[in-house]
């Protein structure tokens, strides 16, 4: 498989911006949208630590979901990972992901002086 045609994690100065990453583990995509909602929000854990950043720095967030009825779920599952006060954050509906995934999650970390 070739490399995909954009950069998991992008460092700008005092911005991290993760890609939209899905629920893709060692074993492929998770069976639920709450399964792969856990699965890309440790992906999304993951690519903030290979910056030296946490969920803290993250300000702003956009969930894609194939379906608005996975809304009230995917809130549910998103608080799991963005405990106390969460992230500014959009969530939209698509036609459809990579890979047949279910929910996509992208993010910008602040890590600067406040």
């Amino acid at each position: 498989m070739n490399a995909p045609p954009y950069t998991p994690v992008v460092r700008a100065g005092d911005w991290i911006v993760v890609s939209g990453q899905i629920g893709l583990g060692p074993d492929g995509l998770a069976p639920t949208m709450a399964d792969q909602l856990r699965q890309a929000l440790a992906n999304l854990v993951d690519r903030l630590g290979e910056q030296g950043a946490t969920v803290a720095d993250v300000v702003k967030t956009t969930v894609f979901l194939v379906t608005m009825d996975d809304y009230d779920e995917m809130n549910r599952v998103y608080l799991e990972t963005f405990t106390g006060t969460p992230p500014a954050r959009s969530a939209v509906a698509v036609a459809g992901l990579p890979l047949g995934a279910l929910v996509e999650v992208e993010a910008w970390a602040f890590v600067g002086a406040d």
